[in-house]
């Protein structure tokens, strides 16, 4: 009897000794992982890609919706970008030059223009703190993206092979106190996201935002883009505070 307790004693303990390492060897892949794919984004000077996204939000009664777009995105570093989003609400095109920001809803048949000067992280932060909108998968667009997304990781894991599209990704999964996220990486020297999602854990019925990636080009690759924004005739130019509806979220009553 005592051999055998002697046995599992020391059963427990291996495990115990190989556990942590196993997990962390797995937190450090996962990482590793993300890192090469912002690294290799940032080194970016033009990209150019589709993506198909949905946003769940939750109703007052608390029913779930998902809420489909698809749009393209074109950047050139370090202050120019051009955003499309066409879903069943919206139907929205942002310009930004490094001088001025530009939006237009075509749904809304108006445009609008407001000075800005800064760089694509700068607009990023503008639109986010100050209008409350979001570009696709902001954050994956910054130089700095590594550590703006890892800031408040507490958990990560190497899932293995996923497959986005009809090809095989690499997948990992991070986890911070408010929400849980997902990104789908293709292998290679060339590891373009595949697919983000993220989670929120703050909010009833756990609503998340999914975005798939598609057609990736970057340098000589991508379309030349004046990133001026050129509305159709008869589109009335307003100030950019009366252009409501730029969101896929629906705006409340009163308020569109």
């Amino acid at each position: 009897m005592k051999s055998n307790r002697s046995k599992l004693a020391a059963g427990f303990i291996a495990a115990a000794l190989v556990m942590p390492v196993s997990a962390h060897a797995e937190d450090d892949e996962a990482k590793a992982l993300f890192k090469a794919m912002t690294d290799f984004l940032a080194q970016q000077t033009a990209i150019a890609v589709s993506f198909d996204a949905t946003l769940d939000i939750v109703t007052a009664d608390l029913e779930k919706v998902s809420l489909a777009s698809s749009g393209t995105l074109g950047m050139s570093r370090p202050d120019r970008i051009r955003v499309t989003r066409t879903g069943g609400i919206a139907d929205v095109e942002l310009v930004f030059d490094g001088k001025t920001i530009s939006a237009y809803g075509k749904n809304l048949n108006a445009f609008a223009r407001q000075p800005l000067e800064g760089s694509v992280d700068q607009l990023i932060d503008t639109l986010r703190f100050e209008a409350g909108l979001e570009l696709p998968a902001a954050d994956l667009l910054s130089v700095n993206a590594y550590d703006i997304m890892m800031a408040n990781v507490t958990d990560a894991k190497a899932l293995g092979a996923g497959v986005v599209r009809g090809e095989s990704c690499d997948h990992v999964a991070f986890r911070t106190a408010e929400a849980d996220w997902q990104i789908w990486i293709a292998p290679g020297d060339k590891p373009f996201p595949c697919r983000f999602t993220i989670t929120s854990k703050m909010t009833a019925l756990a609503p998340s935002y999914d975005i798939t990636f598609s057609g990736w080009k970057t340098g000589g690759d991508v379309p030349a883009d004046d990133f001026q924004l050129k509305p159709a005739d008869g589109a009335k130019e307003v100030n950019i505070s009366e252009l409501k509806g730029l969101d896929e979220v629906p705006a409340p009553e009163g308020e569109k």
